[in-house]
């Protein structure tokens, strides 16, 4: 199974010929769809589902996600598949749990919306806009860097709570160039504390997941 990172919050997975994506924002530049046989989407913020992407895309395109996200793609030509927490689905030949029901907590004005995470194959784990912890191994995870809801110690004390043997950035857009130096340094220190593989992919960039 190939990863390969995108823009923000957007990840692309490969296997046997067959591509899953998840979360294609409007902050994912490029054809981030092309060629893709199902796409999941955690929740409904517009960093995470672009609705013109899918409109564009063939309607043959697997679409999985909450509630909150299919109640807005009521104009889509694809056939949209509610999934919540304690699911296990089929995508794509893909293997996905449903993990986690709601969206980390912000703008003490904003509600919080809807937010599930997928674990593919029982290997990789994408928790959205959340720090779930789906209480099962977890050998791949991404895990969100960054953004309004989110402190890096949260981070580090999600990290250690999940103890992956794998962790890649994600949710990563809002940086400059000395914020990414910040997080690839809290990583790097992190990784050596957990003698595991954790650091952020640059964009376009892929890893073999065994």
């Amino acid at each position: 199974m190939e990863l390969t990172k995108h823009e923000h919050a957007c990840v692309r997975v490969e296997k046997n010929g067959k591509v899953l994506v998840i979360d294609p924002g409007t902050f994912s530049k490029g054809p981030v769809l092309d060629g893709a046989d199902a796409v999941l989407f955690t929740h409904e913020h517009f960093d995470h589902v672009d609705v013109d992407k899918l409109k564009a895309a063939p309607p043959s395109l697997e679409i999985y996600t909450c509630e909150g996200v299919a109640a807005d793609l009521t104009d889509v030509p694809q056939k949209v598949q509610v999934v919540r927490h304690g699911d296990a689905f089929e995508a794509a030949g893909f293997h996905v749990r449903a993990f986690g029901e709601w969206h980390a907590k912000n703008h003490p004005d904003v509600p919080v919306v809807q937010n599930v995470g997928f674990l593919v194959d029982d290997e990789l784990f994408y928790p959205g806009d959340a720090l779930t912890v789906p209480g099962v191994d977890v050998p791949t995870l991404l895990v969100p860097t960054g953004g309004p809801w989110l402190k890096l110690g949260d981070m580090i004390g999600y990290l250690r709570e999940i103890r992956p043997r794998r962790a890649f950035s994600t949710h990563d857009g809002l940086y400059n160039d000395i914020g990414f130096g910040l997080v690839d340094n809290w990583l790097k220190m992190e990784s050596e504390h957990q003698s595991a593989d954790i650091r952020r992919l640059k964009v376009g960039e892929s890893v073999t997941l065994s």
